[in-house]
């Protein structure tokens, strides 16, 4: 393996060496096209060219992602209904279990994107990062190495499945429930849509009572939503409100 790990090195520029350095200690194996491993490492915000960013490369880890966690769990919890793995599948998934995920790990070191726009480094690119990274895994060595590289290096590692089955992410449910109890008139209104290097951001804000009391963003309106109702949980519980 040290031999074959040295020529592929001999082979490859100094930055590749490093990256594929980089590349084996996260992984755990030794990538073979380095260039499947670039490409998911780069930010659109990054390229002058759209094509060249890690989008398509998402878009196909993700689906490996959801089927590869739909088997493990069908196989793990033989006797829970579906409406429990789908939800159990949803918190494994959702874009910021895979950016905390992936922030652990160190993926943000790696990944290649605008620096100067401060909102990237807080936003979920790290996430999509590796499910791109999964995307990559997939091309270079197929379906059974990545479903090892997604139970071995990723579930068993970083995902507690205990806390995250007791643990209720829905955080637009919660914010509902309390506003019941409370008797208030609740709704998620779209504030603002804006394009942002040909992907659209929503701003979903929650009217309480006919007031703006939080608001969030996201790619889509569903994340929006949950990204500002989770504010509002966070504005209530500090304010002593629930």
């Amino acid at each position: 393996m040290r031999r074959f790990i040295h020529r592929i090195l001999n082979k490859v520029s100094s930055d590749d060496k490093q990256l594929l350095l980089q590349l084996e200690h996260l992984l755990g194996f030794s990538p073979k096209h380095i260039s499947y491993y670039r490409l998911a490492l780069m930010h659109r915000s990054k390229p002058e060219e759209v094509t060249d960013s890690n989008e398509r490369l998402e878009f196909l880890g993700d689906a490996i992602l959801g089927a590869i966690i739909a088997e493990y769990l069908f196989k793990k919890y033989p006797y829970q209904p579906e409406g429990y793995l789908t939800e159990l599948r949803s918190k494994i998934v959702r874009r910021e279990t895979m950016n905390n995920v992936a922030l652990r790990m160190g993926l943000n070191k790696l990944v290649q994107y605008n620096k100067n726009d401060r909102g990237l480094s807080r936003s979920h690119i790290f996430g999509n990062a590796l499910e791109a990274l999964i995307g990559a895994v997939y091309l270079d060595k197929g379906f059974i190495k990545t479903r090892n590289f997604i139970l071995n290096q990723i579930v068993r590692e970083y995902i507690d499945l205990d806390t995250m089955e007791s643990t209720d992410t829905n955080y637009k449910n919660q914010l509902l429930s309390w506003a019941q109890r409370k008797n208030y008139l609740l709704s998620f209104d779209t504030l603002d849509e804006k394009t942002e290097a040909s992907r659209k951001l929503f701003t979903v804000g929650i009217m309480i009572n006919g007031e703006l009391f939080a608001n969030g963003t996201g790619f889509n309106k569903k994340e929006a939503g949950q990204v500002a109702a989770q504010k509002a949980l966070e504005k209530i519980n500090k304010n002593g409100l629930a």
